[in-house]
Order: structure tokens, then sequence, then C-alpha cells
């Protein structure tokens, strides 16, 4: 069944202009893109981009009721655990995060400026590639930039020293014969780069982008670094930003269920004033804060970076040392987290969590 124009939750002036333009349901839209929608009902571009997000989370929410969407605990409990994580480089970051960055989930992860947000984000591009044999996914990556801050040198530096570590760990024919694919140009050919220079393009690449994993199956992150920049900068309308963003995690919320990827979004900090004091939060405002799955923070502690699980539904909050070397991502000598349960890093049966790129004490 095709859904009215006139349902839809969009504003009453743009539901009139496409009801005139002679589009009634569902099915007269879902075959267009923007420019054509914008130029056949006479909107901006931003609306006609808003128009085909509704329409398209509407549908995956239809199909997801055709479906049944019945399932049980355990095989939701065993999906999870096939699903699999990609690790950081970081020991102790991946024990408070349960081994790993989840696959199939969203993560956000706040910080200030030259806290190590992007560098975090190359290193998961480069290790979500690391092959089967090492505990790894051997997955592609999708990496967003919208600020520019991707630097090609520093992802062949993080790739190289993954590369070296491997090699090290490798110690029977099959590893030793996955290193001849795991190499610096392979990774690279592995990570898809794209730019936006505004929200409107970041809108319509989040649209385009299921068709996208649905080509290459083995994309297992999805990165957006950084999801606030294009929404902080010339917006009037904070209501229509609201929207967008609502809708923008409901899609990305779907794309990592149904596509089985991370997805990471970066965001930048803003001070807020609260009876006369001030303090760095996330930007986006709160009720962003309930957008992704969990949220990491990563702040300063005098000279020490710090990373902090501040919301997970299934991990208890934690923090932990790192530091940002010339190989990438990784863990303080010495450091431990700061948390109150028992560190179980190696909890994963079959061994091969113990046998992951787990660089400990590693220096630049």
């Amino acid at each position: 069944m095709q859904r009215p124009v006139a349902s839809f939750p969009l504003a009453p002036s743009l539901k009139v202009k496409l009801i005139n333009a002679g589009f009634q349901t569902t099915n007269d839209l879902v075959d267009l893109r923007p420019l054509q929608l914008s130029k056949e009902v006479g909107i901006t571009h931003e609306e006609a981009v808003e128009v085909l997000q509704t329409l398209r989370c509407d549908s995956q929410t239809a199909q997801e009721r055709a479906s049944g969407g019945s399932f049980t605990a355990l095989q939701l409990l065993q999906q999870e655990q096939t699903l699999g994580t990609i690790v950081t480089f970081c020991s102790e970051l991946d024990s408070v995060l349960g081994g790993g960055l989840p696959v199939g989930k969203t993560t956000e992860i706040c910080g200030a400026p030259g806290i190590g947000k992007t560098q975090l984000c190359i290193q998961l591009a480069v290790d979500v590639q690391i092959p089967v044999c090492f505990g790894g996914l051997g997955g592609q990556a999708v990496y967003i930039d919208t600020e520019g801050s991707f630097l090609i040198q520093r992802a062949v530096d993080i790739a190289q020293a993954a590369v070296d570590h491997c090699s090290l760990l490798a110690d029977d024919a099959e590893q030793r014969k996955s290193l001849k694919e795991f190499t610096v140009e392979k990774i690279l050919s592995n990570l898809f780069l794209i730019r936006c220079h505004d929200y409107v393009e970041l809108l319509a690449e989040i649209y385009l982008l299921p068709e996208f994993l649905a080509q290459h199956p083995d994309v297992r992150l999805v990165v957006i670094d950084s999801i606030a920049f294009p929404f902080r900068h010339d917006f009037e309308d904070l209501s229509q930003r609201t929207r967008l963003l609502n809708g923008l995690a409901q899609q990305l919320i779907q794309m990592a269920t149904k596509h089985s990827v991370a997805v990471v979004l970066t965001n930048q900090m803003t001070t807020k004033v609260w009876r006369g004091q001030s303090k760095l939060v996330p930007a986006l405002g709160e009720s962003w804060g309930h957008a992704a799955t969990q949220r990491l923070i990563l702040h300063w502690e005098g000279s020490k970076r710090l990373a902090s699980l501040y919301k997970s539904p299934s991990q208890m909050e934690a923090t932990v040392q790192y530091q940002i070397t010339g190989e990438g991502f990784r863990d303080v000598p010495h450091s431990g987290p700061s948390r109150s349960h028992d560190d179980d890093s190696c909890n994963d049966t079959s061994g091969n969590y113990c046998k992951r790129p787990r660089v400990e004490g590693t220096q630049s």
C-alpha cells in the first residue's frame, strides 16, 4: 500500500507544493533524484533532499513491518556475535568497548580539536581490513570527510604500521598467505573517500549510500568525520535542522543494521553555560545525544589524552588513557582503565581476540 504524501511529517507548504505538482503517493516519488524533484516541484534542493529522506525512512519501516520483524533474543545475540568488532589498536579501549567497536551499531566520537578523533577514524578504517585469520574482519571502509581533515599520508603511515604488526604476528601458513594481500596499496584501495562540502551534499550522499553498500557487500565501516561541521553553519531554521538530523540518525541506524556495518560519527564540542558555570559538551543539542547507540568522548586531563565511554547499551562507563604515535592510535605504557569491573580483554573463547593486533606500549 502506498502512503499518501499528505500524511508525511513535512511542512504543510511543502506538502501542498508536492500535491499540486502531481505527487500524490510514495509511488510517485520513489524513482526521483533530489535535483529532478527540485525542478519539477519548484522547491529548493534542500527541501527535495528532506522529502526523499523522509520517503526512504518510511519505506524501510514499512519493509520491516511487512517482514514481521520477529526473532528470538538468542537469535539477536548470535547475530551480534557473528558481526564482530573492529579493534582500535589500543587494547585498553578495546576492552572497555567489549572487544572493539561494534559492527551493526552507530558510535559517536566527540572531542575538542586536536584530541585525536580523525586519527581514531583513520585507524578504524585501516583496522577493519585486518585479515580474518588475524582476528579481523577483512572488510572495506567508506570515509565521508566533511571538514577536509583526512590526510592521505597519515593513512599510509597507519596502514604500514598495521601491516608490519601483522607480519610480526604471522605464525602459520594461512596468515603468511594473507599478508600477500594485506599491503598498504590494498588497504588504500579498499578505503572509499567521499568529500562533502555542506549538509545538502552530505544528506544526498547518505541517501545514495545504501545502494553503494549493496554493490559493495564487503564494506564493514562507514565514517562521517564530522557530522557536526555541516550542520553548525548557515542554518537559520533550527527546526528544519532538527528534522533533518532526526531523519539522518534513523537512516544511519537502519543502514548499520541492514547492511551490517559499523557507523562512526565524529562530533565537535561546544560551550554550555548553566547556573553561571560553563562546560564543554557535544554539539548539536541534547536530543542528538540519543541518536547514536554509544558515545565515546575524547578529552584532555592535563597533558594526558583520555577516552571515556559515556553511553553504551551493554558496557559500563569507563575511562582509559591513550596516545597518538607515528604509528597511530595506541596504548600508553602501563596505563589501565578507570573502572570498577574486572578486566577481561581476552574474552573470545576461540582465542582470536588474544591474537588480534593489540599493540601495548608501542612508541613512535
